[in-house]
């Protein structure tokens, strides 16, 4: 007997259990993933005496790591990083949103943070956001406002405050020229970013809102639809970015303080008041970054540098204080069941309070719109800065005259009244970005990640690899981690093991997913690490465009394009 029939005789059918072990596997098969089971994704951690910048786009990188090059130091790198990577992933961040970094100064031992996260304008009126029935679609299941005009559109933009924290830092803490760190934003801007299949898949989701701006359709669309790279070619097509291009001219002659108080200001409030956003001009003149001490807390032996108040440091630092170190990372080399299952308890705990005192509220299933990188210089000064437009596309405006992607700020407030985060006027947004910068004995690193409320609980699984586990910074990346951010389940690496999910499931449900590029279920985190004179970085291993990048390796370039 051949074919078929062999497989249906009486004997077979008792072998494999009849027709219901056949029934099995048709529903076995219907449930299962579409994604290969053995593909592998790693990438290799970058070494350098030298400087290094780890970035989720290697362009920008690539930036910054020329200003080490140059003589510059981690913080000349991180501004070159910031604004090239603005231009290199607009819909992540850029002059239209905010954040904060943290700076570390080897020579002193000094740590500081700039906190340049957005503000509500002065003249906002929160009955201007009514609300209605049903949820909020996007970041944070509020009580719908009318309109969604809290989620889009010019209504929706709050004060921006990139630029002047970048300034901030400048004045402060850097070497180079500030003109001379906006030039490789100002050359990708001029050329356009290379459209690709990863900037498909970015934009596709967000067609009907762009398509209602008139400036984002005609940047970002094609035709009313997402652009896409030819499907043979290598090199697509650019987005022109040249009116962002003139606007980044302006800020390297004219200085940061244009963006708040001159011509560029008057433009980005008259655009914004023309479409019928509150953003004025005095709240761009009023506007500034602030550097402030960084919350320490003691883990162990290692002490981390976190970013205080309205971000994610203090609710890490919570989390962390309710492992117990007596039964955890009892285990040499890596985490057990038992290690995520404390993980998984501590960090839902921590959300909890941060909840009910600070404002913000659960959600987090789609996409945020943030970044986040890592430097490192020879002399061992580190910056980790996290900035971000918080949805993706922002507002999903852009500004006419000034080329620039605005913010989406008003979404971080309540907009039921009388809570601790409700929306106001004039008020500093609550956060969930999460930089940090630890020392554990010899090694110190800094570390940050994008993906909202994934920020903290990656961050903090990322430390803990690092010192608890006293794992490689590349072991630590490549390690599987779970996520916390939603209140009704814990998400699970598929690579971990099976009994991970089940401790975890003694206490909430736990779902086991892939590590894929879209949607990234578990943040996605960028950092460096160095150990005596020797520096290390990485990104995360499923993003397509993060890369970690030293200054050997673009000084070479830079000496073969020099003229003579």
């Amino acid at each position: 007997m051949t074919g078929a029939g062999r497989y249906n005789t009486p004997k077979a059918q008792a072998q494999r259990g009849g027709k219901y072990h056949a029934m099995t596997i048709a529903d076995t098969i219907a449930d299962l993933s579409n994604f290969s089971q053995s593909q592998v994704v790693r990438k290799t951690v970058t070494t350098s005496s030298g400087g290094i910048v780890a970035a989720q786009h290697r362009v920008a990188a690539m930036a910054g790591a020329a200003a080490l090059a140059e003589g510059g130091n981690a913080v000349d790198a991180a501004i070159a990083t910031s604004f090239s990577i603005g231009v290199a992933e607009p819909w992540m961040s850029g002059p239209g949103g905010g954040g904060a970094m943290i700076v570390y100064k080897a020579d002193t031992n000094e740590t500081s943070v700039i906190d340049f996260n957005m503000r509500s304008p002065a003249g906002l009126d929160p009955a201007d956001f009514p609300l209605t029935d049903g949820v909020a679609d996007d970041l944070f299941p509020w009580t719908r406002v009318e309109g969604d005009r809290n989620l889009k559109g010019p209504t929706a933009i709050a004060v921006p405050g990139l630029v002047d924290g970048m300034a901030t830092a400048h004045a402060k803490h850097a070497t180079m020229p500030w003109m001379d760190l906006l030039q490789p934003a100002i050359a990708l801007a001029e050329a356009g970013p290379r459209i690709d299949w990863y900037t498909s898949l970015m934009t596709v989701a967000c067609v009907a809102d762009l398509a209602a701006d008139p400036e984002a359709s005609r940047v970002f669309l094609r035709d009313g639809n997402a652009p896409t790279a030819p499907w043979t070619a290598v090199v697509g097509e650019r987005l022109d970015l040249s009116a962002m291009a003139g606007t980044l001219k302006r800020l390297a002659e004219a200085g940061a303080r244009d963006f708040y108080e001159g011509d560029l200001a008057r433009s980005i409030a008259g655009d914004v008041q023309r479409l019928g956003g509150s953003l004025r001009l005095g709240d761009l003149q009023n506007y500034h970054a602030r550097e402030m001490a960084p919350l320490i807390y003691n883990h162990g032996d290692a002490e981390l540098r976190l970013s205080p108040e309205l971000t994610a440091g203090s609710t890490m630092a919570a989390a962390l204080n309710g492992v117990d170190l007596e039964s955890y990372a009892q285990t040499p080399g890596e985490p057990v069941a038992a290690d995520f299952r404390q993980l998984a308890w501590a960090i839902r705990d921590a959300q909890d309070a941060r909840l009910g005192t600070m404002g913000d509220v659960d959600g987090a299933r789609a996409q945020t719109c943030t970044t986040s990188f890592s430097v490192v210089d020879k002399w061992g000064n580190m910056v980790v800065v996290t900035q971000t437009l918080l949805s993706i596309f922002g507002s999903k405006v852009m500004l006419p005259a000034s080329g620039i992607l605005m913010n989406n700020g008003i979404l971080w407030f309540d907009p039921e009244p009388g809570r601790p985060n409700s929306l106001a006027p004039d008020k500093r947004c609550l956060t969930n970005i999460c930089p940090v910068i630890g020392v554990d004995g010899g090694r110190m690193f800094s570390l940050g990640a994008s993906g909202g409320r994934k920020i903290m609980s990656a961050v903090l699984q990322l430390t803990s690899f690092l010192t608890d586990f006293g794992m490689s910074l590349e072991d630590a990346f490549h390690q599987g981690r779970i996520d916390c951010s939603l209140a009704d389940q814990v998400i699970v690496d598929e690579a971990l093991p099976e009994d991970v999910a089940a401790a975890i499931a003694q206490d909430c449900p736990a779902v086991r997913t892939k590590r894929t590029v879209y949607p990234y279920a578990f943040a996605c985190p960028s950092g460096v690490l160095r150990d005596g004179d020797q520096n290390q970085g990485i990104t995360e291993i499923s993003s397509p465009w993060g890369d970690a990048v030293s200054e050997e390796q673009v000084g070479g370039q830079l000496h073969e394009r020099r003229p003579g």
